[in-house]
């Protein structure tokens, strides 16, 4: 069999994590020591944490201790939006949340991928975009590159391969179009 995928390629690009191994070091050390240990209702030290690493943070954001957060400096949260219980945003590219957004417990941001069809299986980021208003609910995963509309409900456990149109409701892995989202 020929070979197809050779991990001894592999390599990092060059600025790939936006910040040096240091700063990405003293990140996960603050991670681990001051952010998800803290208490429950300590949401304005988190919201601390990730600003003093560059992330954006608007104002009355909920984000519970067992978040996580792979490079802060890449996300960007609008105002009065929620990170649930064990969400992951995995941010090797960027992470725009818009505001009055809930991301439910275990849901899953991925902006990471790599390209199978090369041979040293070469690491690639893609941006997500969640819009305004939206609601994911438990264990959603959102592929690399997805832009969700605003005011869009992903029903529990959905995968996201593809963007949605704003104002509508979808479930189902890959999530399909349920019906419009209205306000009663």
């Amino acid at each position: 069999m020929s070979k197809i995928q050779d991990l001894s390629l592999y390599q990092n690009p060059d600025g790939f994590r936006g910040r040096s191994k240091i700063m990405v070091q003293l990140w996960w050390i603050c991670y681990a020591v001051f952010f998800k240990p803290s208490p429950q209702v300590l949401y304005s030290w988190r919201r601390f944490l990730l600003r003093i690493f560059g992330a954006e943070i608007g104002k009355n954001v909920i984000i519970r201790p067992s978040a996580e957060f792979t490079y802060p400096w890449k996300i960007k949260i609008g105002d009065n939006s929620w990170i649930g219980d064990q969400v992951v945003l995995y941010s090797l590219g960027e992470i725009i949340i818009g505001s009055n957004t809930v991301v439910s417990q275990r849901s899953y941001i991925c902006t990471g991928t790599h390209n199978y069809k090369e041979i040293d299986f070469p690491i690639l980021e893609k941006r997500i975009i969640i819009g305004d208003q939206c609601w994911l609910a438990t264990d959603v995963f959102v592929s690399p590159g997805v832009s969700i509309g605003s005011g869009v409900v992903v029903g529990a456990r959905s995968t996201v391969i593809s963007d949605l149109e704003p104002n509508a409701v979808y479930v189902g892995s890959p999530v399909k179009f349920i019906k419009k989202r209205e306000i009663e």
